[in-house]
């Protein structure tokens, strides 16, 4: 076969990301390559002289094994020569396939079933495939790095951040509960929808025209052939296996790209040089900027953002693929090829965000004297909301106007809140009242540091951490 140098490719998926994640392409490639997208059509009509052997009961184990092997051996280039001369992909395969068979078998090669019989099921055993063996653990990984840190920095001080602003203190594993929780929920999904994509073995408009010829119980064939792939055929096919089972997934997968998107720039607004609250991991070697030494920029958090913007869009196209004119037309024939494009760009990104979490540390000092300094230009106004929530809990009607006065008093002097609130004796006295009778530890002390006030989400970050890598445990287990 023609070999070419991979800087001579056209996809930055081929030869930039080729190099730079070459573990997950090559994993990627054995599923969902060219090679691969032959060898998986080749195996559908092994599938399928199996099931025609078997409903005959002339199936012996060493046909089944021959028929699978040539499947598996098929050369890609072999058939592309074919499909100069038939201009037509799935004739070229069967036309090399029946070279390969024995002769008695060469004519149940794709007998009874029309091309997209063949790529709907091939395409939904590839995307299982894939799912299952590279985008799910790649995915799994990365979700328990986040458990790790969620669960290592339950209790790690750090303010909140709402609208850009300080809001109130929280820990560093409680903003990584966030996506532990929102990316898990999204894995599992993943596992569920790539678990239920279908095959087809129904004809050129899904009636059963053609297997009605072969054989009394149509049906009884398809499911013998998918099943051999290890699928359920499709309720009802036109030409075409119903897309809904493939556009659910890939959305499912565009779902999950959004909160690792999301994920990455939140930790790279962390690494902002006036926040620094935490750091990504650095080589030796590593250079951040062409003109400036001391740069350590986030790349890797930026890149993964990058490649969702890139991949992101092709939504769209998923969309648009839905629709074919009555039985089928071919609009999708181009445009559904790129699926591999988008899995592919998709999983790279799950791999660099995995790299990024697996080497992300917390500047816990950093954390500790943001907050310690937050609340605008009030130095521990983070803690103006619990002030005024004790007293409306004391029974004071205008609390809220209370405390927002201390804070302006705060402002105007340069003090802290809490110096500022202790001289207010009537309000800091019911407050610490209101703190005694919920059995808080030094009431007197406690708006003295902001880290005091952070609710569940030290007890939160630890349940969804344990909650979530069980979970990942149990899709591995599978």
């Amino acid at each position: 076969m023609e070999t070419r140098s991979i800087f001579g490719n056209l996809s930055p998926i081929d030869h930039r990301y080729a190099l730079s994640e070459a573990g997950v392409f090559a994993g990627l490639s054995k599923y969902i390559s060219e090679e691969a997208s032959i060898r998986s059509c080749a195996k559908c009509e092994a599938a399928l002289v199996k099931a025609h052997l078997k409903l005959r009961g002339q199936l012996t184990d060493g046909m089944a094994a021959a028929l699978d092997r040539i499947a598996d051996e098929i050369d890609p280039e072999e058939v592309y020569k074919e499909e100069e001369k038939t201009r037509h992909n799935i004739r070229a395969l069967v036309n090399v396939l029946k070279t390969k068979v024995p002769a008695d078998v060469g004519p149940l090669v794709h007998l009874g079933a029309t091309s997209v019989d063949i790529l709907d099921t091939a395409l939904s055993c590839r995307m299982r495939d894939v799912t299952q063996q590279v985008v799910l653990p790649e995915l799994i990984a990365l979700e328990k790095a986040l458990c790790t840190i969620a669960g290592r920095e339950a209790e790690t001080p750090q303010v909140g951040r709402t609208h850009g602003q300080h809001a109130v203190p929280i820990t560093f594993g409680w903003s990584i509960a966030e996506f532990v929780s929102r990316l898990g929920k999204s894995i599992l999904r993943i596992d569920e929808l790539s678990r239920q994509l279908k095959g087809k073995l129904a004809g050129p408009v899904g009636s059963y025209n053609g297997p009605s010829m072969i054989v009394k119980d149509p049906e009884e064939l398809e499911r013998t052939y998918v099943e051999f792939l290890g699928l359920e055929p499709s309720e009802y096919s036109n030409q075409l296996v119903e897309p809904e089972y493939l556009l659910r997934l890939l959305l499912e997968m565009n779902v999950a790209f959004g909160i690792i998107a999301n994920l990455a720039d939140d930790l790279r607004n962390l690494q902002r040089s006036e926040i620094g609250e935490v750091f990504e991991y650095f080589s030796a070697t590593q250079v951040g900027s062409s003109t400036m030494p001391q740069k350590r920029n986030p790349w890797n958090s930026e890149h993964v953002k990058s490649l969702w913007k890139a991949m992101c869009p092709r939504v769209m196209t998923f969309y648009m693929d839905q629709i074919s004119e009555h039985q089928r037309d071919l609009t999708n024939s181009a445009s559904q090829r790129f699926i591999a494009d988008y899995v592919a760009g998709f999983v790279m990104a799950v791999s660099r965000m995995k790299s990024v979490v697996s080497g992300l540390q917390a500047d816990r000092e950093s954390m500790a004297r943001n907050l310690e300094q937050a609340g605008g230009k009030v130095k521990g106004g983070v803690l103006a909301e619990p002030a005024y929530i004790l007293l409306g809990e004391a029974g004071v009607n205008d609390g809220h106007e209370v405390i927002r006065k201390i804070t302006l008093e705060a402002e105007q002097t340069g003090k802290t809140f809490f110096e500022v609130l202790k001289t207010h004796e009537e309000a800091y006295a019911k407050i610490t009242a209101q703190l005694e009778k919920l059995g808080v530890e030094n009431p007197e002390s406690f708006f003295e540091h902001p880290a005091n006030y952070h609710g569940l989400a030290d007890v939160k970050s630890r349940r969804l951490a344990q909650k979530y890598a069980a979970l990942m445990d149990g899709i591995a287990g599978k």
